[in-house]
């Protein structure tokens, strides 16, 4: 079985060390394992874990919900209402991406009337 050092893990899943000690701390990894010199050893659960909790915070999940997600993964129950927690998730994020892809829609609208009124030297730069 593989395993890997802090620093090794920070870089495979773009956080620093610092994060991953946090995450540890307020209970989003459960306890990683430790060489006998005390290092953290973190196994390919433990980076499938971290990619879905980074994923998680890069869609603006609470912390607070994070850390429940986590306890309910970890008490072996609650499926319930991790899927409630999730679903919930979902829909903000779905409603996020339609508001993002508005902007989007508005930013194409301003820049093509930006592009019209300076002319062809305005899409030659573009």
């Amino acid at each position: 079985m593989s395993s890997w050092g802090i620093r090794e893990v920070a870089e495979k899943v773009g956080l620093t060390e610092h994060t991953l000690r946090w995450y540890e701390r307020i209970g989003l990894l459960d306890r990683i394992e430790r060489s006998p010199d005390g290092r953290r050893r973190f196994a390919e659960r433990d980076l499938d874990w971290i990619l879905l909790v980074t994923r998680l915070r890069a869609t603006g999940m609470p912390v607070k919900e994070m850390q429940r997600y986590a306890e309910l993964v970890r008490a072996g129950a609650g499926e319930a209402e991790r899927l409630r927690l999730l679903s919930e998730h979902r829909q903000r994020v779905r409603a996020a991406l339609i508001e993002q892809q508005e902007c989007l829609e508005m930013l194409d609208t301003k820049i093509e009337i930006y592009r019209r009124a300076l002319g062809p030297a305005a899409k030659e730069k573009h």
